[in-house]
């Protein structure tokens, strides 16, 4: 963690009306440093820094700063929750259906949501979800090998 780091995610913090802990913080900067992680792997992460957290505080503070909008929650089918730090540009994913790698994809087109529903049966729509499927170039060697 830099100096330049933790004064502006504390700020972040506190402009989503959270209180500023060094857990949050490094949940925080974790998530932002990380590759769509899941929970076991940043609370690792976070326990390296801090030094001991519990797994349901890690909870709290990942559901906190979600709901915050200071990070975004993706949940791609038969796969636990992940976490990431891009947020606010209804960008999409890609998931390895071997190994569970997650990359982002960028939106298909124009601006968000991306889509137009076909019948958006009266909701003010958004935001759109896609997950793109298949192998990763690893797994997509290793079977044809």
């Amino acid at each position: 963690m830099t100096s330049s780091q933790t004064p502006t995610t504390a700020a972040e913090l506190r402009g989503a009306g959270l209180r500023v802990t060094a857990a949050r913080v490094a949940l925080l900067e974790t998530v932002r440093g990380g590759d769509h992680l899941g929970v076991e792997a940043i609370a690792t992460r976070v326990r390296d820094r801090v030094g001991h957290i519990s797994l349901q505080a890690v909870y709290e503070a990942l559901h906190a700063l979600t709901a915050a909008g200071l990070i975004r929650r993706i949940e791609p089918a038969g796969s636990p929750a992940r976490f990431e730090g891009r947020i606010g540009d209804n960008h999409h994913h890609v998931v390895c259906r071997s190994c569970g790698a997650v990359a982002d994809v960028d939106c298909a087109t124009g601006g968000a949501p991306c889509l137009t529903a076909s019948e958006d049966h009266g909701f003010a729509i958004d935001e759109a979800e896609v997950i793109y499927w298949g192998l990763c170039p690893e797994c997509s060697t290793a079977r044809s090998s």
